[in-house]
């Protein structure tokens, strides 16, 4: 007689194919009793271990909660899970939902898990197995921590089932899960189940459609595909002049439509095209649709429209008409459409479902698409190799290069992938080469300890294991191995701060001295004949990498010619520029005396490499040759021109005019050589704190976080106070503040619109380089107790820098007004009619702000607040907020 089924046959029958190697290998460390780390590709099946888990859960008589990182992946999650196991066996727990939670299969984001472990749930009872998927994410700043808490603080008898992708130090996040845990086996899978083929695609003015070429000709970079960039340079290769009288390259940036029609002809539909921008990804959509792009049947017209009419069942015409569904569902029909965070749920949530049935063809998204999202395609087409942070461009790192390009090739489907990049003025062939060729993605940790932590901690432990628990993490783990590299580093620092320190030099004088009086004849100067700041700013808003500035105090007359410019966090506009005998300078507003103009322009080469010396070399001498006008052009005429550097000698009696250094031709590379010395000094010591026998421990970390809350009132010793029990149960990044404004009583009294509102100042983020508007407020009594809620803030901002602690977001009350008008009824397309804001962004910042007045209708001492906050949170989930939180399986 043959054996009976096992578990693992029935799994395998119902799976419909075998298993691959690393899947059977984890299915075998599950059975064994060990917990599993299974790294591998996207689309590669590492979801068939997880299943396997909670198929093991279920049939010993247990529970398994499969947690993720987004909303969005739990919704989706639970609806696989309802297909295999049955509604009555799966729940579903979220900000938003909370579905049958006492199921034996629960999905949930790893915050809800989090909660439930510090609170002690009798839920977790029976719990046999967690599911960490996307693990990869605890490297988040802002969430990555939660895992860290979760994996530490599970129960014990919990097997740890996580799900990452592709790391270089997988077996380093084991052997921490193995020392925390006990014993845990690390699957690494580098095969992708669909091959992938690199692609360089590149625009050329002589030839109707762009070139296709392959990144890599037997292992190595097309040659091919590198001689484009030196031809694009070559006098002999240059087309007609723009319309500015430059002359243009023959190659360029292949046009988006471009792009989809050659893919189209090459069979490599469909495709998601990646562009870091919201507003760049619609104007794609656009293009495209003004442009006749056609890619879908009458048949599949018909069923996308059935698609989009389910999704968006729960939402008002109003509502429709404001979100422009029309002109949205047109592109639809199209096959073509945008995906990133600025849309609604349900827009988000048809465009997913149109295209995972074949029906889109065409998907322009941002990088979040890449976050787990079930969507793989034939290709993908990577616009840039650079995205802007809010601070400044940056170059993709291989981790994400590698996350993007995983969405290409659909098992079961294509036998290859294709990630096509798309040629760049500033961007060599050998760096998209280096890139794609590089696999190198390491895991770093996140961890801190925060208020509600420290809370938790104290409530839960004694202070011996508390402190044992922190030094359990990830974070401390990988400290204790990096001593030799924060070493190098620091002689890194110290290399550079020596050169800083000789460029800072003078013969003429003292730099330190002069730059002090400089920044005292600002403040003085600065009056009815100096230039505003805003005017400054504007006009080097309107500065371009390669026109050609004059700047008082420097060498042959001031030139300078504009290589990059920036806007920093906070508004600020950097111009980085390089004088005739190639000194590379940083400027800002500060630096010029009145609104710069160009007084000429260069071409600058390609391809763009500012950092070398011989890219330096080349465009000093464009700049020595330049035609320039008159070098004062742009100044003002008669007496309200403003004394400059260069003045002192003429009249300007000021300190700073007539010391000794201000006559120095190099005097403004001193005084730059100077500031940037005092930054590097100022990080070298930082490191050199890190260093220090690694006395700059999370448990010492925490040890001042505890002090913070002794001096606010919220511990006592090793005991909570009662303002302690109810920061515990607060899980918001801005914790202790939040705590601190229930304490003092500014939530009470005020209605629940006015609750809505005042909490909004916690969830709401202005984000974008422009300055936000000033804030309105409806009432006369929110006003009040913002003023309040900024003064608790700047307090315990002193008391964090006083412990040297990060500090809290400083609130902002940039979403008040919303905020208080849609809990008191008024409708979506009033509010949304005078605001900068997307439907997706108005529908992302209120379900936060819902989550928060629930924490706060669970935790406030005063009844009324406590009633007014779950009012609010009712009063805000209506409309398309509780359209977009509906779950469909």
């Amino acid at each position: 007689m043959s054996d009976p089924p096992t578990l693992r046959d029935d799994f395998v029958a119902l799976l419909g194919f075998e298993p691959d190697p690393f899947q059977i290998q984890a299915m075998d460390a599950l059975d064994a009793g060990r917990s599993v780390l299974v790294a591998a590709p996207t689309g590669s099946g590492k979801t068939v271990v997880a299943e396997y888990a909670v198929a093991k859960a279920l049939a010993e008589g247990g529970k398994a909660y499969y947690t993720t990182p987004l909303k969005a992946l739990s919704n989706q999650k639970f609806g696989d899970l309802v297909r295999r196991h049955g509604a009555d066996r799966v729940g579903l727990l979220t900000g938003d939902n909370s579905i049958n939670g006492e199921a034996p299969i629960v999905v949930m984001t790893t915050e809800v898990l989090r909660n439930m472990i510090y609170a002690a749930s009798s839920t977790l009872e029976g719990l046999k197995y967690v599911v960490l998927d996307e693990v990869h994410y605890l490297q988040d700043p802002y969430r990555g921590p939660v895992w860290e808490e979760v994996i530490v603080h599970s129960p014990p008898e919990v097997d740890l089932v996580c799900l990452s992708a592709t790391v270089s130090n997988a077996e380093e996040v084991a052997d921490w899960i193995g020392a925390v845990r006990g014993d845990t086996e690390t699957i690494i899978e580098e095969r992708r189940p669909v091959e992938l083929h690199q692609l360089y695609m590149v625009g050329d003015r002589a030839s109707e459609q762009p070139h296709l070429l392959p990144t890599f000709v037997d292992g190595h970079p097309n040659p091919e595909a590198a001689k484009l960039d030196s031809a694009s340079v070559r006098r002999g290769e240059r087309a007609e002049t723009d319309y500015r009288g430059r002359a243009r390259t023959r190659f360029r940036t292949p046009r988006r439509l471009d792009v989809v029609e050659r893919l189209d002809d090459e069979g490599m539909l469909p495709t998601i095209y990646f562009i870091f921008s919201r507003n760049a990804c619609d104007d794609a959509v656009r293009h495209l649709v003004d442009g006749g792009m056609r890619l879908t049947t009458s048949e599949e017209r018909a069923e996308i429209r059935a698609i989009a009419e389910s999704k968006v069942d729960a939402l008002s015409d109003d509502d429709l008409r404001v979100l422009d569904y029309g002109y949205w569902l047109n592109g639809l029909e199209c096959g073509v459409a945008a995906h990133h965070a600025g849309m609604v749920p349900p827009f988000k949530e048809t465009v997913e479902a149109c295209f995972a049935a074949g029906l889109i063809k065409v998907v322009f998204a941002t990088e979040t698409l890449a976050l787990g999202i079930n969507m793989p395609a034939r290709s993908v087409v990577i616009e840039k190799l650079t995205k802007f942070t809010g601070e400044a461009h940056k170059f993709l790192t291989p981790g994400e290069y590698t996350q993007l390009t995983g969405r290409a090739g659909r098992r079961g489907i294509d036998d290859v992938g294709y990630a096509v990049v798309l040629w760049s003025p500033f961007v060599p062939f050998d760096q998209v080469a280096g890139l794609a060729s590089t696999r190198t993605y390491r895991l770093t940790s996140a961890f801190r300890p925060t208020y509600n932590m420290a809370a938790n901690l104290v409530r839960r432990y004694r202070p011996d294991t508390a402190h044992h628990l922190l030094n359990l993490s990830f974070a401390q783990y990988q400290a204790d191995q990096q001593v030799v590299r924060l070493e190098a580093q620091l002689e890194r620092y110290q290399q550079t701060l020596a050169q800083l320190r000789e460029d800072a030099t003078c013969e003429r004088g003292d730099v330190q001295e002069y730059r002090r009086l400089r920044r005292h004849d600002e403040g003085r100067r600065r009056g009815p004949t100096g230039a505003p700041v805003d005017e400054v700013v504007g006009a080097l808003e309107r500065i371009r990498p390669g026109d050609v500035l004059h700047l008082a105090g420097g060498k042959s007359g001031g030139r300078i010619v504009v290589l990059t410019t920036a806007r920093r966090k906070g508004g600020d506009i950097r111009v980085r520029a390089l004088t005739p005998d190639r000194k590379m300078l940083a400027l800002g507003p500060k630096d010029f005396d009145w609104p710069p103009t160009a007084v000429g322009h260069v071409e600058l080469p390609t391809p763009f490499a500012p950092n070398s010396h011989g890219y330096q070399r080349e465009v000093a001498t464009l700049l020595q040759r330049a035609k320039v006008r008159d070098a004062a052009a742009g100044a003002p005429d008669g007496p309200r021109r403003r004394p400059t550097r260069r003045d002192a000698a003429d009249g300007d009696d000021s300190p700073g005019g007539t010391h000794p250094v201000a006559r120095c031709p190099d005097a403004l590379v001193h005084v730059r050589a100077a500031e940037r010395a005092e930054r590097v000094e100022r990080d070298a010591q930082r490191l050199e704190q890190r260093i220090r026998g690694r006395t700059e421990s999370l448990a010492r970390q925490f040890d001042r976080v505890l002090r913070v809350m002794e001096a606010w009132g919220y511990v006592d010793g090793w005991a909570l106070t009662p303002e302690g029990q109810q920061l515990a149960r607060i899980y918001h990044e801005a914790d202790l503040l939040v705590a601190e404004v229930l304490r003092s009583g500014l939530f009470d009294t005020l209605s629940p619109a006015e609750v809505a509102a005042l909490a909004s100042t916690f969830t709401f983020e202005h984000r974008g380089p422009n300055t936000p508007p000033a804030p309105r407020f409806p009432t006369a009594r929110l006003r009040e107790r913002w003023a309040h809620v900024e003064h608790l803030a700047r307090e315990l901002n002193l008391a964090e820098d006083d412990a040297g602690l990060p500090i809290t977001r400083q609130p902002d009350p940039g979403f008040v007004e919303l905020a208080w008008a849609w809990a008191e009824g008024d409708e979506l397309d009033d509010l949304l009619a005078d605001v900068d804001m997307s439907g997706g962004d108005f529908v992302r910042n209120m379900k936060q702000l819902i989550d928060l007045l629930r924490q706060v209708g669970d935790v406030a001492v005063d009844l009324a607040t406590a009633s007014a906050a779950r009012k609010a949170a009712d009063a805000l989930f209506r409309g398309v907020v509780a359209a977009s939180s509906a779950v469909t399986t």
